[in-house]
């Protein structure tokens, strides 16, 4: 879906906000039209509501994102990359490891090669050296992307490299997200003490 479509943003935006469109969709309508088609022209409106409002009530917390990275951000390296290869091995990729400082793990799924970096994975603010690092890394492996994850934030510079090189930033809810389905499973209690 398109980003900038009217249905892509309200699925962004809060749910309650879809139903304020609809209801004035319906009263606009309605002025013109009989009621029922008052009530299809709002519908679209009324269903994204729900499909907004049930991605919401699934996305973490906030207090829940800050717990977590402060767990992970506790881990040590081992730990942490261990779990960080489980979350992506969860989500149907195949995890090697990668020895050197530049990238940590090679990432395969659907013919696809990613390398993946997370080895500053405590840095309160990432730069854009490790990112170039990284990027470096992606072409002499002749990888098709790469990923750097990070407990902390990146610095604008960093944001604005990574755009401009395609690197994909894992941080803040989204790693949270990811690692949520190994602190379900099987490594909860050695990891998320």
């Amino acid at each position: 879906m398109a980003k900038e479509t009217l249905f892509s943003v309200l699925s962004r935006s809060p749910w309650w906000l879809s139903v304020v469109i609809a209801a004035a969709m319906f009263a606009l309508v309605r002025l013109f039209l009989p009621d029922f088609a008052a009530f299809f022209a709002a519908l679209p409106f009324l269903a994204l509501a729900g499909y907004a409002g049930w991605r919401q009530s699934r996305a973490p917390s906030v207090a829940n994102v800050e717990e977590t990275l402060g767990k992970l951000r506790a881990m040590s390296w081992e730990n942490f990359s261990a779990v960080i290869g489980e979350a992506f091995r969860r989500d149907g990729y195949t995890v090697t490891e990668i020895p050197g400082n530049a990238a940590d793990l090679e990432l395969r799924k659907n013919g696809r090669v990613s390398s993946a970096c997370c080895k500053r994975w405590k840095v309160a603010n990432t730069g854009v050296g490790p990112l170039r690092g990284l990027h470096a890394a992606m072409q002499a492996r002749d990888a098709d992307e790469c990923i750097y994850v990070a407990a902390g934030d990146f610095t604008a510079n960093a944001r604005v490299f990574a755009t401009e090189k395609a690197i994909r930033l894992l941080n803040g809810a989204a790693l949270v997200k990811l690692v949520a389905r190994v602190k379900r499973g099987k490594w909860r209690w050695s990891f998320f003490r």
